[in-house]
């Protein structure tokens, strides 16, 4: 039996977790869930299109290690 855990990440690390986590295929998105968030319909629907853009376009991710290093030295 599979296990659903419900988790806070502080922002810092949410980028870079979430990204280890689906090239681990260690994450599932679940539809239907968005009511449960503090997170607006409009929210919600950019984040579906941006995910949907990154899956289409995967070269344009940049890692958080990247954007770290740009904001320290940009």
């Amino acid at each position: 039996m599979h296990s659903t855990y419900h988790i806070r990440i502080k922002k810092e690390y949410a980028a870079a977790l979430i990204e280890d986590l689906q090239k681990a295929d260690a994450v599932e998105f679940l539809a239907g869930q968005e009511e449960e968030t503090d997170i607006s319909a409009s929210q919600m629907e950019e984040v579906k299109r941006r995910i949907e853009y990154y899956d289409k376009n995967p070269n344009e991710l940049v890692s958080w290690d990247e954007v770290r290093k740009r904001l320290k030295f940009g």
